[in-house]
């Protein structure tokens, strides 16, 4: 009887058991960890077991903590303060140091290139190390999960021999979709991320500069990867490769937005949207918080936060937008952890850390004022609040861009602000129903999805786990060409045939013109005899 009854709950749990795999991860910094994170412990939660690669450097993956999962550290020279200096002043410091001139400027972009490549060689060495490398054969992983914010995971995933799944949004998203993944992006309609203020519908004009980025970039970035990551890529194999070409290998591309935020364009069968992925319902706020929030009556409040990245700003910068937020007569909560500004009103109360997600679902909440941070916005699309954007680097300002077009949010310039334009961006918002009917409509599309996005992600990786890889979802135009992609070749053979075809059709009128027209022989004779 009780053998019987174990039998029963094996085939009762055999599914889930059954489907239970070993996913290796090598997850970004800051918050791309915290993006990370969700899909493990969604993982987790279905039984799969998970074990987190990381750097001894690393500045924001909490790898000496007691986790539901196994973290695996690897040794790195670089001091963990040091590798947090130079990923910070990579990823902001070139907008937010708006102090130096313009030979500066480039003196510190090459000397912060130089330490990131040599940051880089230092990861790439201890990544790669042959013992570590033993370890993680043996331990016989069937996926790797990864985020492209540090670059080798496709490179482990090809030396471990196992299929590749990334998750991604950036910038850098753009380049591995478009240059690696061999997304169709259009030119015509599909604008460049992050470069100008364009949108899916452009001018004439319009495209002729958009098509000129796209051909300057397509030059340049190669060019780039030729004299950094691809001499490492190509040392770390043994034989020439290039970056692109082994992140072309990847099985799924998890991309954290949707069409809620997207231009429509083409999409391959092996990107799948997950955009909101983090997003969930708002649970009750602290006390004291909430005491605040309650206090705002039924002007309500207003939320604002940088983003994780930047917790503080020139003292200048903050008494601007302080100034302004002690104009309107919402309350406010601000995210901020540097020096208290001076013009700080009595409306305004400041928080080292807040509870984001729960705020922006609380009823009172009439705008959020943010940076243009992917994550930040989809908490905004989700719990449908409208912004006004302050874009300060890297993808924020196409990001803002499209919920401006959509008609969600008013921008910003974050450098040439003053508390005029933050102070009448707030009335427009507040004052005109539109934006908030904008961003619930945009809510309500996030919302009518036939699978969550969290499920989305983890469904795909489950996939990968059945079917050893995605290969078959993989279009062929990664083994072709530049030429070929772009049926140059075709296009030159079917100019020589019409070419040829041409030529033969000149010649062959010309002779018979020549038989036709020409006078006969004995006539031309007696003429000539004649005048002599």
């Amino acid at each position: 009887m009780i053998s019987g009854t174990l039998f029963v709950f094996v085939l009762l749990c055999g599914v889930e058991v059954g489907h239970a795999g070993k996913v290796l991860v090598l997850p970004g910094e800051y918050s791309h960890w915290h993006n990370m994170r969700v899909i493990i412990d969604a993982l987790v939660d279905r039984n799969h077991s998970v074990t987190v690669l990381v750097s001894s450097a690393s500045p924001t993956v909490p790898h000496t903590r007691k986790e539901r999962f196994d973290f695996v550290v690897y040794k790195v020279d670089t001091k963990k303060e040091d590798a947090n200096a130079l990923l910070r002043h990579m990823i902001l410091g070139f907008w937010m140091n708006d102090t130096s001139t313009k030979y500066e400027g480039n003196f510190v972009l090459w000397r912060v290139i130089s330490d990131f490549v040599a940051f880089l060689s230092d990861m790439s060495k201890g990544l790669f190390n042959e013992d570590l490398l033993h370890t993680l054969r043996e331990s016989h992983y069937d996926v790797l999960l990864s985020d492209p914010m540090l670059p080798f995971a496709d490179l482990m995933a090809q030396k471990l021999n196992i299929p590749h799944v990334v998750s991604l949004r950036a910038m850098f998203a753009f380049v591995l979709e478009r240059l690696c993944g061999q997304m169709p992006t259009p030119p015509s309609y599909v604008p460049m991320v992050a470069i100008r203020d364009l949108t899916d519908h452009m001018s004439f004009a319009e495209r002729v500069v958009n098509t000129l980025d796209y051909i300057i970039h397509s030059t340049l970035y190669p060019l780039g990867m030729m004299f950094t990551l691809d001499r490492l890529y190509t040392e770390i194999l043994g034989k020439p490769t290039t970056m692109c070409e082994t992140a072309g290998a990847t099985d799924i591309w998890l991309i954290r937005t949707y069409w809620d935020f997207e231009y429509p364009r083409p999409l391959l069968p092996n990107f799948k949207f997950v955009g909101g992925m983090h997003c969930k319902p708002a649970k009750p706020l602290p006390k004291e918080l909430e005491e605040f929030v309650q206090s705002s009556g039924d002007q309500g409040i207003v939320v604002l936060s940088l983003g994780s990245m930047v917790s503080n700003l020139t003292l200048e910068k903050a008494n601007t937008i302080a100034s302004a937020l002690g104009q309107i007569p919402q309350k406010v909560v601000w995210r901020y952890s540097g020096k208290t500004p001076e013009t700080l009103a009595p409306n305004t109360k400041l928080y080292d850390w807040i509870p984001q997600n729960d705020l922006l679902g609380h009823p009172k909440t009439k705008v959020f004022i943010a940076h243009g941070g992917t994550n930040g916005l989809y908490e905004a699309i989700y719990h449908g609040v409208p912004i006004v954007g302050l874009p300060l680097f890297g993808d924020q300002a196409d990001n803002l861009m499209h919920m401006k077009t959509k008609g969600a949010a008013v921008v910003l310039d974050f450098y040439t602000l003053e508390s005029k334009d933050l102070v009448d961006a707030l009335k427009t918002i507040l004052s005109n129903p539109s934006y908030k009917e904008s961003i619930m409509r945009l809510s309500r599309i996030h919302h009518d999805q036939p699978m969550k996005p969290l499920d989305q992600a983890v469904y795909w990786i489950e996939f990968v786990l059945r079917h050893k890889g995605a290969k078959h979802l993989r279009v062929q135009a990664h083994e072709l060409s530049w030429y070929q992609y772009h049926c140059l070749d075709v296009v030159a053979f079917l100019l020589s045939v019409v070419t040829l075809i041409t030529f033969l059709l000149i010649k062959t009128c010309c002779f018979l013109s020549r038989k036709c027209f020409r006078k006969t022989q004995p006539d031309g004779k007696a003429q000539k005899s004649k005048k002599e």
